[in-house]
């Protein structure tokens, strides 16, 4: 079972740990109140199981959180945010 996702402020990405030790990520960079998510990365062996969609639902609570906006440069992302519509108020408009 994987734990909560964690904002690694030190490492800029959002983290969740499984027992097996393995690591799924979403690597951003903070521009004042816009988050740019680039990069997601998901172990091959938990591929396929739903785990970058939590890894997602759980860094989009954070980011709301937080009362920042997304840019989703990550194609992942940007997939995620367009089929899931409650969560496109959290994208940051142009500029």
């Amino acid at each position: 079972m994987p734990a909560e996702v964690t904002d690694n402020r030190e490492r800029s990405r959002f983290e969740m740990a499984f027992n097996d030790c393995s690591l799924a990520i979403i690597a951003y960079r903070r521009e004042g109140k816009r988050i740019v998510l680039t990069h997601t990365e998901v172990p091959e062996a938990l591929s396929g199981q739903g785990v970058g969609s939590r890894l997602i639902q759980g860094a989009l609570r954070i980011i709301r959180a937080e009362g920042l906006r997304v840019v989703a440069q990550c194609s992942f992302v940007a997939a995620y945010i367009e089929r899931h519509g409650e969560e496109r108020d959290l994208l940051a408009g142009p500029g």
